[in-house]
């Protein structure tokens, strides 16, 4: 259960572990991890889906490291769980290329190299099995200079005997991941002493007795500004409002009461939601804007995709599958024929929808939603979010965008 003291999987700098099947790859996850985390078999396939594992690995601090199906299975089934390794990818800041000793490397594992330096990731190399490797087997890329860059970190381990592991794990927090630095949530956008008033609706779908992650992260990232936040229903703005002696710089929402509080609030106050907040978190919230705008052009039947970066039980009055699709419906006037996918699906073909609508993203990394961003632009897809699409079909879209002023001129 996420706390306001734990670090979302979001948050973490994710390492994942590629290779081809009995590399050695659930094994070195469980020697780094200290946990018998993962089976270890000598059937070839054992793993069949990815698994995940949270810790803290200074001085690099808080990360998430996965473990993953053999890039080499093969069948049906085979094939399906190497996409799914290779969907990993995609929210990857970290790729350990697990390179069995005992076998050299392999054409297999040449092309997953490729593959990991063209999404430009940071990697480092792991020969495996070093215990069991003969004298003269090619378990340096010293045998095969052309083939592993030699800026790319390699070291020999041995699950079974923890040689190196130790090295393995002080090599992985010194490599700094390759990516941009995010944007805080809020915290630029306050100073300390400031105000700052969050609506957090309780309904059937809110997780009992506590809150929901993206409102956790916004409360720590505006005490962390030195600023005041006050939390409160949307049946209780105006009186929220009333108490204070001076009016909150701005109010964050949880979007689907943004027309509620979009009334209660005075115009002068700045307005805006928690999931447009996250696409700006997320390096995404230009793109959103812009394809929000696309909404007004479909035609009756088009396909809409209504996407989820986490799975969760879907209850009566559910936001994604219910609430959307009605406000969409009542604004346009049209019919559309809406699909869902949740978690780590996303589908790599995005021609057959128009328009597709992603949620803030608080589960999914920054490179995770940067991809699902990339394969719509470049595919001509429009891609928005919730809150966006949201504040568009009540039409306070620019209000909404108050707090970013540059954006809302461009509307």
């Amino acid at each position: 259960m996420s706390n306001l003291n734990s670090t979302p999987a979001g948050e973490r700098i994710h390492i994942g572990l590629f290779g081809r099947r009995n590399a050695g790859k659930s094994s070195l996850i469980n020697a780094l991890t200290g946990q018998q985390l993962a089976v270890v078999a000598d059937v070839p396939g054992t793993t069949t889906d990815p698994v995940l594992k949270a810790m803290e690995l200074l001085p690099l601090g808080p990360v998430l490291i996965m473990d993953t199906a053999g890039m080499d299975d093969t069948g049906e089934l085979g094939t399906l769980r190497v996409q799914k390794s290779l969907q990993m990818l995609n929210k990857t800041d970290i790729a350990i290329l697990v390179i069995d000793s005992t076998r050299g490397i392999t054409e297999d594992d040449i092309k997953l190299l490729q593959r990991i330096r063209d999404k430009e990731l940071a990697c480092v190399a792991v020969f495996t099995k070093s215990d069991l490797a003969q004298e003269g087997n090619k378990t340096a890329a010293a045998c095969l200079p052309d083939t592993i860059p030699p800026t790319i970190p390699q070291i020999s381990v041995s699950a079974a005997t923890g040689k190196n592991i130790r090295e393995l794990k002080e090599l992985l927090a010194h490599i700094v991941p390759q990516k941009k630095a995010p944007y805080p949530i809020c915290a630029d956008l306050i100073g300390p002493g400031d105000a700052v008033l969050l609506v957090t609706p309780i309904d059937s779908a809110a997780p009992k007795g506590r809150l929901i992650l993206p409102q956790q992260q916004t409360i720590r990232d505006i005490i962390d500004a030195g600023a005041t936040a006050i939390v409160t229903r949307e049946n209780n703005v105006v009186h929220a409002l009333e108490q204070l002696k001076n009016p909150p710089v701005m109010v964050i929402t949880d979007s689907q009461a943004f027309g509620k509080v979009n009334r209660d609030v005075p115009r002068s106050i700045n307005l805006t939601s928690f999931s447009i907040l996250m696409a700006r978190h997320k390096g995404n919230l230009e793109q959103a804007v812009m394809g929000v705008a696309s909404l007004k052009g479909l035609q009756d039947g088009d396909s809409v995709l209504i996407s989820e970066g986490c799975t969760h039980h879907r209850q009566c009055g559910d936001i994604g599958t219910e609430k959307l699709p009605k406000w969409i419906r009542e604004f346009t006037g049209k019919d559309f024929v809406f699909s869902w996918t949740s978690g780590t699906e996303f589908p790599t073909d995005l021609s057959p929808y128009r328009l597709i609508i992603h949620c803030g993203g608080c589960m999914l990394n920054e490179r995770e939603m940067q991809y699902r961003y990339r394969c719509a632009a470049d595919q001509g897809v429009p891609m928005t979010n919730y809150g966006l699409c949201i504040a568009y079909t009540h039409g306070i879209l620019k209000r909404s965008l108050s707090v970013f002023p540059d954006l809302a001129e461009k509307l």
